[in-house]
């Protein structure tokens, strides 16, 4: 059954049928047995190398899951730092403050709620994947059941847990990343009756009151029952609806969407259109670029052309790499990047610890905006110069000889290369480029497109969908 809950990225699994208490001690004991003897074998063995952070976001499942991962730490070992009710990023935060071994997030992110699940980073909030330590904790849980462990017992000993609160220095942090210049703005934000809904009052403010010149106009901020306004999940378009609709009644200046555990939002302009998270990297590189010229910006791979070219404009240096945060975070600390982006509305931090960050990306979206003193559609438009597919997906059992195909049909007249999926690149030759990729989790292969004109896309799109499959709605 273990197997079944465990992903690339994380665990998550329907609870309590797939996912159940039982389960959450197990993962308790392994995450902590992986953890501490990670952290021992870097020769990292301060006192506060025995703790693990634990937190958790508003769904009905998430207390009685934390407690009982809590106690499979304890009873491994290790003792926890239990902050309560967070968003993800806090648990980034946390994990550095104090200079704990690790940290556990209980969330199941943007799922539905009757999902639940476990991020898991390790000391410097190093995202842990499958080939990270994932494959390793779920060993070391499937061996552990209750019998077992009464025989292990008496060699143990147990570790203990606190609570504590950190939201002061977590807010002091946020904040270092916002600056409104002396600028008023009137912002929308919807918390999706999710993490945001906590985090957001206690970062900026009920309806902003702790930042001068900031109104809030909250929605879908009631947390306490634990269902969501709508499926948390700001990448879906429909979900932003509302955002978009509000910032139009309240003529407001940006709008903000956060998913399910508050780690990525969609930012909304003044004019009610999203805008693309490829878009807003290349935006966002250009502030943290003014700080530190030069450096590294990090993006991934299924972005506009426009991100490398205003990176190296800024006179950045364009890090291209695979999708996903275990690969975003591994590639700013290999190139010292200042700051990387990902399609999906992930935003890293080089002074975030590398980590990524709803309530920071919010904070330097309203930074920019009010340095600039220009609309954010004005900020964008210039940037916005390709037509994009957005990610399509395609049903096919035969992922391998599709990518083949794609591989064969496709390469004459351009480029190659497999960082993750395919990618062609004939912008030179025929003004487009595209990139092909697997599902992790579904039979499902994922294309992004870009092209000069609308017009070139079209004709590439034609050339390309037949190749893979049954297109299926998002």
């Amino acid at each position: 059954m273990l197997g079944r809950i465990f992903k690339a990225y994380d665990i998550r699994g329907t609870y309590p049928d797939l996912l159940n208490d039982t389960m959450a001690w197990q993962i308790g004991f392994g995450a902590s047995k992986f953890l501490l003897g990670d952290a021992e074998a870097a020769g990292e063995t301060t006192p506060m190398m025995k703790n693990i952070v634990v937190g958790r976001d508003m769904r009905k499942s998430s207390p009685m899951l934390a407690e009982q991962l809590i106690k499979g730490i304890n009873d491994q070992g290790g003792n926890v730092i239990d902050i309560g009710m967070v968003d993800t990023s806090m648990i980034y935060f946390a994990i550095n403050h104090l200079d704990c071994a690790g940290g556990v997030m209980v969330t199941a992110s943007h799922n539905p709620p009757q999902y639940n699940g476990f991020k898991i980073s390790k000391r410097r909030a190093k995202p842990v994947g499958e080939a990270t330590g994932l494959a390793d904790i779920r060993k070391h849980a499937a061996m552990i059941d209750k019998v077992t462990y009464k025989k292990l017992a008496p060699t143990i000993t147990r570790g203990r847990a606190e609570q504590r609160d950190l939201w002061e220095p977590y807010i002091q942090h946020v904040r270092s990343f916002l600056d409104l210049h002396g600028k008023k703005l009137k912002i929308v934000v919807d918390a999706s009756n999710a993490m945001a809904g906590t985090m957001v009052p206690r970062v900026f403010g009920k309806k902003g009151a702790h930042i001068p010149g900031l109104e809030i106009v909250e929605i879908n901020f009631d947390n306490a029952k634990g269902v969501f306004a709508h499926e948390p999940n700001p990448l879906v378009p429909e979900n932003v609806r509302q955002t978009q609709d509000a910032v139009l009644k309240h003529k407001a200046d940006l709008g903000f969407c956060f998913d399910g555990d508050a780690d990525r939002c969609m930012v909304v302009d003044e004019k009610g259109q999203i805008v693309g998270c490829d878009h807003l990297t290349a935006l966002m590189a250009r502030h943290f670029l003014k700080k530190s010229p030069g450096a590294a910006v990090a993006f991934d791979l299924r972005s506009s052309k426009a991100v490398p070219e205003e990176i190296a404009k800024a006179g950045g240096v364009p890090v291209r790499g695979r999708v996903g945060h275990v690969f975003m975070k591994q590639a700013l600390s290999d190139h010292k990047a200042v700051f990387g982006g990902e399609l999906s509305g992930h935003f890293y931090f080089r002074d975030n610890f590398n980590a990524d960050s709803g309530a920071i990306a919010m904070g330097v979206a309203l930074s920019i905006r009010a340095e600039s003193g220009k609309p954010m559609s004005g900020l964008i438009s210039p940037i916005a110069r390709y037509a994009q597919s957005g990610e399509i997906n395609f049903e096919t059992e035969e992922k391998d000889e599709a990518l083949a195909a794609v591989r064969d049909q496709l390469t004459a007249r351009g480029t190659i290369d497999e960082l993750d999926g395919v990618t062609i690149d004939r912008f030179k030759t025929d003004g487009w480029w595209c990139n092909v990729r697997k599902s992790n989790t579904e039979p499902l292969l994922r294309l992004n497109a870009e092209a000069k004109d609308k017009k070139t896309l079209t004709a590439c799109l034609d050339k390309i969908a037949p190749l893979l499959g049954r297109r299926v709605a998002h």
